[in-house]
């Protein structure tokens, strides 16, 4: 259950689930680079004191669950971890440079997970890699 959070001005209980894909749907999310990418998206969260509830990647695409403060904004988390790990993963893994032009789409899914139990969705996020 996603629990009740407060910050200086507001309580709040947001949970979203959120999916994007490298550029042309590659499959560049693989072995070293899958490592890299998760633990920078625990840095982002954790920097930015948001609850990360459970991450998956794909080969091709990554889902994420997390909470996050509403007056930060998901789409400034977001924006952030896409930001961060596209540099990194480009400067750390010169193959990514030399197939595409940029790591990431410029789009992405967001979803509130508030109408749905969060058991179930952390269960469907789980399950993408046996998928």
């Amino acid at each position: 259950m996603v629990e009740v959070r407060s910050s200086n001005s507001i309580v709040y209980r947001c949970a979203y689930h959120v999916v994007w894909c490298p550029k042309y749907r590659r499959p560049v999310i693989e072995d070293d680079v899958d490592d890299r990418l998760k633990e920078l998206i625990r840095e982002v969260c954790a920097e930015r004191e948001c609850n990360l509830i459970k991450l998956e990647t794909m080969p091709d695409h990554v889902h994420l669950l997390v909470e996050c403060d509403p007056q930060y904004g998901i789409h400034r988390l977001v924006k952030q971890i896409k930001g961060r790990s596209s540099r990194l993963l480009r400067q750390e893994f010169p193959s990514l440079r030399s197939r595409l032009p940029t790591l990431w789409t410029n789009s992405y899914f967001v979803a509130t997970v508030g109408g749905a139990p969060l058991e179930v969705i952390k269960q469907y996020v789980a399950n993408q890699r046996s998928a």
